[in-house]
């Protein structure tokens, strides 16, 4: 464009540098969503999993976090696209439009991974209560899952959003001091992020990675808290608007959530793996740290950890009153009834199994796994659902997209199969 004078250029500068600072702005107000998420992105079965992939293994299973994210990134955007368009919820949609011999086994199932996600949030908070506190396992667990439904149960959503939000970026502070005091390869790392390879052995702790960032609970629950704009009452116009800045939101979230996530592992690697330490609870990786990077960095993983044990028991029990609610046709408000009794379940029965856990170290592992096993059904089903015209109008997936999800489902599917059959 071409000006006839300087004051013209000034004007046109100024009126584009507002454009883009009220875009700016415009996207601070959808902010908040992705970031719930991404709580479930850094949970304690995620520490689990990821400390014993660096620790065994050094650098070379960070490219399933690489991996894992644009799958998470792909799936959580169809996700929230689905909540967006039609207004309901994952559990929602698969109640009114499955029959019931098919919506009543994968809700169950989704109930089932909740409860196994709840378990791994609150015995990870339980383990960073022991290490600061040195507060028996069993009560550590039951004081996390009392506080985690006392914020669910008393609290408005907003208020909860704010406080995870918080709590998200105090746990990214602490590993990004952790990496920056210990002495990294970078070279390695970096080729490792974007190089594949299966080192003997590693298959069930790749599962477990896999399983530990795309979480089934997760895909509930970001269909679930966008709706908390009521987005699909303000027209075509606002609808269109959000599903852009959604994207954008979940791409800040999950980058977070990736830069966090290869934090544990490069941190695992350089500190134990390097040093031939075998780390088999994350309790031990709190001790190691200590007489190798000092008492401070024992302190910032045990305070990390709490806060995401914390922040991701109330996501998960939020996500299965999700779930639960979705059954009987009903949006989650925890003022219902039906959506505090998901919320009781989730918590309480991953309770009585952590009474009954030998070693919580593996517990955390093997929740991961579980959790990997129901993914293809909560996949399909959502696939199956923003596919079709019936729920998405114009707004259903092109069949690009449509083929990349499936693709997605039977690449899981067939690492589940690997992970019974030759392991």
């Amino acid at each position: 464009m071409k000006y006839s004078n300087t004051k013209e250029f000034i004007k046109d500068w100024k009126s584009k540098t507002h454009e883009r600072y009220q875009g700016g702005l415009d996207f601070l107000k959808y902010v908040g969503p992705g970031l719930i998420v991404t709580v479930g992105f850094i949970d304690p079965g995620n520490w689990a999993t990821n400390f014993a992939a660096g620790g065994q293994f050094g650098y070379s299973l960070l490219w399933v976090i690489t991996l894992s994210t644009i799958v998470m990134i792909v799936l959580q955007h169809n996700a929230a696209h689905l909540g967006i368009v039609s207004g309901r919820c994952l559990s929602e949609a698969a109640n009114e439009y499955f029959p019931k011999k098919v919506s009543r086994p994968l809700l169950l199932s989704a109930v089932a991974a909740s409860i196994s996600t709840s378990l791994a949030e609150i015995l990870g908070g339980a383990i960073a209560l022991k290490m600061l506190f040195q507060i028996p396992l069993k009560i550590g667990a039951a004081a996390v899952a009392l506080f985690a439904a006392f914020l669910l149960l008393t609290n408005s959503y907003k208020y909860i959003e704010k406080i995870i939000i918080s709590l998200v970026s105090l746990i990214g502070l602490g590993f990004l001091y952790e990496v920056f005091i210990i002495d990294v390869d970078w070279e390695q790392a970096a080729y490792h992020f974007v190089t594949p390879s299966i080192p003997d052995g590693s298959l069930f702790i790749v599962l477990g990675v896999l399983g530990a960032v795309v979480m089934p609970h997760n895909l509930f629950l970001h269909s679930e808290v966008i709706q908390s704009r009521q987005i699909n009452r303000k027209g075509e116009k606002e609808i269109e608007k959000n599903l852009k800045y959604e994207f954008y939101d979940t791409l800040l979230a999950m980058g977070m959530g990736l830069a966090i996530n290869s934090a544990m592992i490069i941190l695992a690697a350089t500190a134990f793996h390097a040093n031939g330490i075998n780390i088999t609870s994350l309790d031990q990786a709190a001790t190691m740290l200590t007489p190798l990077l000092g008492r401070v960095a024992g302190i910032v993983f045990g305070v990390a950890l709490l806060l995401a044990g914390i922040s991701s028991t109330v996501t998960s029990g939020m996500a299965g009153g999700s779930i639960f609610s979705g059954i009987y046709d009903e949006a989650y408000n925890v003022n219902d009834i039906h959506s505090r009794v998901g919320v009781l379940i989730s918590l309480s029965v991953a309770l009585v199994i952590i009474f009954f856990i030998g070693d919580p170290f593996k517990g955390l592992l093997w929740s991961q796994t579980v959790l990997s096993m129901q993914l293809p059904l909560t996949i399909f089903a959502l696939v199956y659902l923003t596919s079709s015209e019936k729920v998405m109008g114009k707004y259903k997936n092109s069949t690009l997209t449509k083929f990349l999800l499936y693709f997605i489902g039977v690449i899981i599917s067939t690492l589940n199969i690997g992970l019974l059959f030759f392991n």
